[in-house]
């Protein structure tokens, strides 16, 4: 795609404020792909006050036809995904073929979901001699990061819209062309002018301007949880609102009565996705001590198999992070059972597969987000030792557990604490909540709950 040169701001492209830029870069051959502005305080301003503006008009709008638009929309990602998908494997690096599946498919299901969610809410409902009425909840600063761009562009303003909110979106700076294709989608599926509004720009600047704004009544962010400390705090001085959806560090359960092959392979499968670089990715692999061996056997071979299979990630700061991460592993005495620091390609953001052995729960690597494709696998003795290292640390965003018996993997989950678990394997469902526990954020996405983040409660008694 053909970059804007400006910011969309009430329904139309205007020039920034400003004459700085971000320069875009394939992080597969670290070329330069295009260039879009760095947004300013004035930028933000002009949004927000567009936001305000057409915020009366899209809330009194009948659910109804907010629905039509949001399904609107949908429709139109639908007919552009291949030109969204080729934009999202330029600018992140993902594999075209996973760009297509799941960095547009999964936003388009998503959208999908709140186009009938939002003709069916009970936005009215009796209780006694009381009508309740749920009604949203105002501006929302929409602040999203690049690892998935679409989906987490999509997972907050599709439910702003459904509820009748405007919004502001500031995308992370690696990945600003997805969000201004979102743009022309919005655009293309005539959402009134000032609901829907974009400012690219960096996090410290346009991102900073954005949180502290005296017009924006929500603050929906997700990215790292040092981030998100600091917009809580920004936010809590004004009293607002925020959701959070922060970091992870998400333990894969293999209790003794699983299927091990099948647990190992779907669990290396989801660390190396993406590139690793997934907050819920399961990146400790919990295996008791009488199938660990094997366990490691099975996780390096399944490994050596991504290696031509996984994308970069995303910019050579995150290059040197993952590799950092990794020398720190085998300097605090974990065993390389496959990968390693050393970089695979001589151009090109790429690190190795990787799988550690021996890792104890007090390693960096088993505490620390490494947001790349970096698997630790951990021992244990029994179920009550498992528990204790799943809950370990500071994050609760996501996990999973098999067993050979259903509800003795449920069983072991409801002592997780985290916010979504999948069980053997559980597939990905648009409507069930995703959020965190402890430092993995506040509040929840998608479905209904994700919804309810986006009203305020009001009851008039009779």
């Amino acid at each position: 795609m053909k970059a804007h040169d400006g910011m969309y701001i009430d329904g139309a492209w205007r020039p920034a404020a400003g004459q700085d830029v971000i320069e875009v870069v394939n992080p597969a051959d670290e070329q330069i792909i295009g260039q879009v502005p760095a947004g300013n305080a004035l930028d933000i301003d002009a949004a927000v006050r567009a936001a305000r503006a057409a915020l009366a008009g899209w809330a009194a709008t009948p659910p109804a036809e907010r629905a039509a638009r949001i399904a609107a929309l949908r429709d139109v990602l639908v007919a552009r995904k291949d030109e969204i998908a080729g934009t999202v494997t330029a600018e992140l690096g993902s594999p075209l073929k996973f760009s297509q599946a799941v960095h547009v498919g999964a936003p388009i299901a998503v959208a999908g979901s709140y186009a009938e969610l939002t003709a069916s809410y009970p936005f009215e409902e009796k209780v006694g001699n009381s009508t309740v009425y749920q009604e949203p909840i105002g501006v929302v600063a929409a602040i999203t990061p690049w690892n998935y761009p679409l989906h987490q562009i999509v997972a907050k303003v599709a439910p702003a819209l459904a509820a009748g909110c405007t919004l502001v979106l500031k995308p992370a700076e690696d990945t600003p062309l997805t969000a201004q294709l979102f743009a022309e989608a919005v655009h293309e599926a005539g959402v009134p002018a000032g609901v829907f509004n974009l400012v690219t720009g960096l996090g410290p600047v346009a991102g900073q301007a954005l949180a502290e704004h005296p017009g924006v009544d929500l603050v929906s962010f997700t990215g790292s949880t040092a981030v998100g400390r600091r917009i809580a705090a920004t936010a809590g001085a004004a009293v607002k609102k925020v959701a959070l959806e922060l970091g992870g560090k998400s333990a894969n359960v293999i209790l003794p009565s699983a299927d091990l092959a099948k647990a190992v392979n779907v669990g290396v499968a989801n660390v190396m996705s993406n590139s690793g670089q997934t907050c819920s990715a399961w990146t400790r692999m919990l295996v008791h001590s009488a199938q660990y061996d094997e366990a490691v056997e099975l996780a390096a071979a399944a490994a050596a198999k991504y290696g031509d299979r996984i994308g970069p990630v995303v910019n050579a700061k995150q290059h040197e992070r993952v590799r950092g991460y990794i020398e720190k592993g085998v300097a605090e005495g974990a065993r390389l059972a496959a990968g390693g620091p050393e970089a695979p390609r001589d151009k090109g953001y790429f690190v190795s597969p990787t799988v550690f052995a021996d890792v104890t729960p007090g390693m960096t690597i088993a505490q620390e987000e490494i947001f790349g494709p970096v698997l630790s696998i951990l021992r244990y003795e029994d179920e009550d030792e498992a528990l204790d290292i799943a809950n370990g640390t500071v994050y609760g965003l996501a996990g999973a557990v098999w067993a050979g018996d259903e509800a003795e993997a449920v069983a072991f989950a409801r002592r997780m604490e985290t916010g979504q678990v999948d069980i053997n394997g559980g597939r990905f469902n648009p409507l069930a909540p995703f959020g965190g526990y402890k430092q993995s954020g506040v509040g929840r996405e998608l479905g209904t709950h994700g919804l309810a983040e986006y009203l305020q409660t009001k009851s008039l008694q009779f």
